[in-house]
C-alpha cells in the first residue's frame, strides 16, 4: 500500500495560532506584567502540537465506538428471552473494516499510545454518540446495504465525524478538560480525520502527518521552499516585539476610540497583519490583508472585519509613504 501524507497546519491556521499566542501574552502584560517572548513561543509550540494530538485522539474513537456496538450485540444475545434479531444480528457496523485497520496499524497504535490517550473513561460520550448514530437515515441505509467494503465503512465514519461531534456538549467538555489548546481546533481536526478516511478508502496507508504544509512541499519541489515553522516563529517574534509601537499607532488612527476601550482581539490581529506586511516581502499585501480580515470574522467582535480592514488599509498606506513597507 502507498502511504499518504497530510499536512496538519496551513498558513491560515498558523496565523490564527500566532494571533492567539500574542493575545494571551498581551493579556498577561495587562494583569501581571510577566509575559516574555519565550513564554509566547512556548505557548505557540504547544498549540501547534495540540492540533495534531487532537486529530490523533479523535481518530482513536473509531475502535471503541465499534467495540461498544459489538458489546451491545453480545448483551442482546444474552437476554433472558432474546428475539430472532438478537440471536442473529446485523454485525456490519460492529465488524467494520476501518476499526480493524486502525487497530492493526502499527504507526497509529504507537502514536496514540505514546500520547497516553484512551477513550475508556469516556463511555458516556461513546454511548451518546452511538445512540444518535443508529437513528440516522444514512446509518440505516448503510446497515441495509449488503455491500461490505473499506470504502463504504470510511464513508460511514465520514458521516459520523461530520455530523455527530460538532456542538456535542459532552465532547466539548472533555476536550476542554484534557487540553486547553483544543478549544477551537475540533472542526479542523475532524476535517483532517475525514481526509484520512478518504485516503484509506482509496487504498493508501495511514501514517502520522507532518505538522507543516511546507514539509510536504519540500518533498515534491525541486527548488527552495519557505519553512512554515520559520514563518510562524518570525511572525510571533515580530508581533510580540512591535506590539506596543503598533498598538499605539492603531489607537491614534482609530478616531473616537481610546486604546483601553478597543477590542483587544482586533488590536492583536492588526499588529500581526502589520508585522507580516513589513517583514515578509514575498507575501503580497492583499494576501496578508485578506487573511486577517477573514480571521477577524471569527475571532473579533460583530463588526471586527470591517474595523480591521479599514484600519489596516490606512496604516499600510501610511507605512508605504514612510518607507516602512516597500512592497505593493
Amino acid at each position: 500500500m502507498r502511504k499518504f501524507s497530510l499536512n496538519m497546519l496551513n498558513r491560515r491556521i498558523l496565523r490564527i495560532k500566532v494571533f492567539k499566542s500574542l493575545y494571551a501574552a498581551v493579556q498577561t502584560w495587562e494583569t501581571a506584567s510577566a509575559a516574555s517572548l519565550a513564554d509566547a513561543q512556548a505557548a505557540f509550540k504547544q498549540s501547534v502540537e495540540a492540533t495534531r494530538d487532537l486529530y490523533l485522539f479523535m481518530l482513536g474513537i473509531v475502535e471503541p465506538l465499534t467495540a461498544l456496538a459489538s458489546e451491545r450485540l453480545q448483551a442482546a444475545r444474552q437476554k433472558a428471552h432474546p428475539t430472532e434479531e438478537d440471536l442473529h444480528p446485523n454485525t456490519k457496523f460492529a465488524d467494520n473494516l476501518l476499526a480493524r485497520y486502525l487497530s492493526e496499524n502499527a504507526d497509529f497504535v504507537k502514536g496514540f499510545n505514546k500520547k497516553k490517550f484512551s477513550w475508556q473513561q469516556y463511555d458516556l460520550v461513546l454511548k451518546k454518540v452511538l445512540n444518535s448514530i443508529v437513528t440516522k437515515e444514512w446509518y440505516q441505509a448503510y446497515m441495509a446495504s449488503p455491500k461490505r467494503s473499506m470504502k463504504e465503512d470510511c464513508a460511514l465514519f465520514t458521516h459520523i465525524f461530520e455530523e455527530e461531534f460538532v456542538d456535542l456538549n459532552e465532547l466539548d467538555d472533555l476536550l476542554e478538560d484534557m487540553n486547553i489548546w483544543w478549544n477551537d481546533d475540533l472542526a479542523y481536526a475532524l476535517t483532517w480525520c475525514c481526509r484520512s478516511f478518504s485516503d484509506i478508502a482509496s487504498g493508501k496507508e495511514w501514517s502520522l502527518p507532518p505538522l507543516y504544509q511546507s514539509e510536504l512541499m519540500k518533498r515534491s519541489s525541486a527548488g527552495p521552499v519557505e519553512d512554515d515553522s520559520v514563518f510562524a516563529a518570525k511572525l510571533l517574534e515580530y508581533a510580540f516585539c512591535n506590539y506596543s509601537d503598533y498598538s499605539d499607532r492603531i489607537a491614534k488612527l482609530a478616531e473616537g476610540w481610546e486604546k483601553d476601550r478597543m477590542v483587544l482581539t482586533d488590536i492583536c490581529l492588526i499588529v500581526c497583519a502589520l508585522c507580516e506586511c513589513v517583514h515578509f516581502p514575498n507575501i503580497p499585501l492583499r494576501v496578508s490583508m485578506n487573511e486577517y480580515v477573514e480571521i477577524a470574522k471569527y475571532y473579533g467582535s460583530l463588526k471586527s472585519n470591517v474595523f480591521v480592514n479599514g484600519l489596516l488599509d490606512k496604516l499600510i498606506r501610511q507605512m508605504q509613504e514612510s518607507g516602512e513597507i516597500s512592497k505593493r
